[in-house]
């Protein structure tokens, strides 16, 4: 090998790691960091996570064993590393397009993909369930769960850490510490962290005093314990409340993130301890990329941009996200009982003007989705209208509370539920495909979803003024570029419309497929098929009276709808028809939507292509189904 010939083609497993000194490694991680940057650059992903890992997976595959070994990623966004050094590197530059690689873990990609991860907080709890089954069975290996200071704010994250410090199993969890989740953390876990590093003088001292009761030669039992009792004593007097040693874990740390030197010797020493031990990194989201580390919220999750200046190319098409963010904002000037609640994506959700507009009725939990409803639940008890804008993918951590917290009582909470639909590259722990099912059948929960950018934004003037909870569910991405009207009009609840009517067959379309339902429409007429199109708006209440006016008048009905035809808006017709209609009065009902399984990643035009949810795509099935009508 030639003193600058590259490092990284010659990995082709962990085990290559090992074989490579100091320098090597660092220049590894060198070329790893623009491995990443210059793929992720043209097929977008999440760049910050990333390249604050680099140095920390390069060290934890240079001391563990995988995949003999178990590490556990928590959320996961941060795996491109592991993925380029455990013999993914020819397939690395199909990251997040169909048919490549996951962004995410994904146990069929590798063996060493132990779990897959998409969401937050989930490590600790997985790896102690993975330490237990290695006891169980009676095997030697090595679990590892590397969590996120930023995923601490997740519930999950501390049933996890409280289960495996009263158990006292072997375990290893890495604390990467960023300060940051997608924006900056918030929280008493965070303030503590902060803490924890900025004093290297309790360390310092720790380890004296270790050391000076270790020295003593022949003390007794009762000195030994005093000497650590003023440890303990000391500890606490420095730092209040050291809460993971408290927990029952061996804390080893602050270590910084990216000596990688520093983190093999301190991962080797949690390694060969007994018991469950957390090593506390602390490391730089964005490293090596100034535009990164300047804006890591920014440059957390991204399409392609430019791999030299982090610049991305200008969009003029307004997104969903953009429309209710404005209109929130606006509809808050009118009404002080509004107040906006978000799980540690202010930026993600639209909620970022809000937040500077009105910062006292803005409020972040952390990546907490079960606060954020109850929360939301206990302000609607005083008289205020809070708005949990969330994810679909991530409200279902919240599915408890919205039942027993919020419509169980009945209470004005609004959800406005971006990445409704299928979602692109993030892939199958980001589609949000389950929401409609898993929200239409809880009682008191209104559902609707707006046709295009003005009806969002009439349905969001209406859920922040209906009595009960109310989800408005709405796409990632662009609109379909409706020009703005004034749209402080309310829409009536339970009430859809007819938007051109035919003979042939009606397509009801709920949501984002409504304009595309009108295009098929268009295409069929062409070909002598008269299509009614009819913007159903609500999922719960349905307008029963136009359904069954439609169906008696149509012999075929086509629902369509962006989420599973598993109990979705599909479902909820066929129940209505079924309930309501003799089985000579049914017309014939066929339900386009996703199926019942898993939406890997891909590109999100071509998702809907695959799945018959685009124009071309709706009048093809119609035009089967015509053609196959008994």
């Amino acid at each position: 090998m030639t003193p600058n010939e590259q490092l990284l083609p010659y990995i082709e497993s962990p085990a290559d790691l090992r074989m490579l000194d100091s320098r090597h490694l660092r220049q590894l991680a060198e070329e790893v960091r623009g491995r990443i940057i210059d793929t992720v650059s043209r097929t977008g992903g999440h760049l910050a996570p990333n390249l604050g890992a680099v140095e920390l997976t390069l060290a934890l595959h240079s001391v563990f064993d995988t995949p003999e070994d178990r590490i556990v990623w928590d959320v996961g966004h941060q795996s491109y590393t592991h993925k380029l050094i455990t013999g993914r590197q020819d397939d690395f530059s199909t990251l997040r397009q169909s048919g490549g690689l996951s962004g995410f873990p994904k146990r069929k990609e590798s063996p060493h993909d132990a779990y897959e991860t998409g969401h937050s907080s989930t490590s600790v709890a997985a790896a102690l369930g993975m330490a237990i089954a290695s006891d169980r069975k009676g095997e030697d290996r090595d679990v590892v769960a590397v969590i996120g200071d930023g995923a601490l704010t997740g519930g999950l994250a501390y049933e996890g850490l409280n289960n495996a410090g009263d158990m006292g199993v072997d375990l290893t969890v890495v604390l990467n510490d960023n300060s940051m989740s997608i924006a900056p953390n918030v929280g008493a876990m965070s303030r503590y962290l902060t803490r924890l590093r900025s004093e290297p003088a309790y360390h310092r001292l720790r380890d004296d005093v270790e050391k000076l009761v270790d020295s003593i030669p022949h003390v007794g039992k009762s000195v030994v314990d005093s000497m650590r009792r003023v440890r303990g004593g000391l500890k606490h007097l420095l730092i209040p409340g050291i809460i993971f040693e408290l927990w029952g874990f061996t804390y080893l740390g602050p270590v910084d993130g990216h000596d990688i030197d520093a983190l093999a010797e301190v991962l080797r020493k949690a390694r060969d301890m007994a018991g469950p031990v957390l090593v506390h990194a602390v490391t730089v989201k964005g490293r090596g990329f100034p535009p990164a580390e300047e804006k890591p919220a920014k440059f957390h999750g991204l399409g392609a941009f430019d791999a030299d200046t982090g610049e991305t190319a200008p969009s003029s098409a307004v997104k969903y996200t953009d429309v209710f963010g404005q209109c929130l904002s606006c509809l808050a000037e009118d009404d002080e009982r509004i107040m906006a609640i978000t799980a540690a994506m202010p930026d993600g959700t639209g909620l970022q003007e809000f937040s500077e507009r009105f910062p006292e009725r803005f409020f972040d939990v952390g990546i907490a989705e079960q606060a954020a409803v109850t929360v939301a639940a206990g302000m609607a008890t005083e008289g205020l209208r809070p708005v949990v804008a969330v994810y679909s993918t991530f409200l279902q951590r919240a599915y408890d509370q919205v039942v027993h917290d919020v419509a169980h009582q009945d209470l004005n909470v609004v959800f406005a539920i971006d990445r409704a639909g299928l979602v692109g590259a993030d892939g199958d722990t980001h589609q949000g495909a389950l929401d409609v099912a898993y929200l239409r059948h809880i009682p008191n929960m209104t559902v609707m979803a707006p046709a295009d950018e003005n009806e969002l934004r009439q349905m969001l003037y209406t859920a922040v003024r209906c009595s009960g909870p109310t989800a408005v569910r709405y796409p990632r991405g662009a609109g379909w570029g409706v020009k703005p009207e004034d749209t402080r009009q309310m829409i009536a609840v339970g009430k859809g419309e007819v938007l051109h009517a035919g003979e042939d067959v009606a397509v009801l379309a709920f949501g984002h497929p409504v304009r595309a339902a009108e295009r098929a429409r268009g295409i069929l007429a062409d070909e002598g098929v008269d299509a009614a199109v009819i913007n159903a708006r609500f999922a719960k209440p349905l307008d029963e009276e136009l359904i069954l006016s439609v169906a008696a008048s149509t012999p075929l009905l086509v629902t369509v709808e962006e989420g599973t035809v598993q109990g979705g808006f599909g479902s909820a017709v066929l129940e209505l028809l079924a309930d309501s209609l003799s089985a000579r009065a049914m017309p014939r009902v066929h339900r386009l939507g996703l199926p019942d399984e898993f939406v890997e990643h891909g590109n999100q035009d071509s998702q809907r292509s695959h799945f018959h949810l685009d124009a071309e795509g709706i009048a093809a099935t119609i035009r089967e189904c015509l053609r196959t009508r008994p």
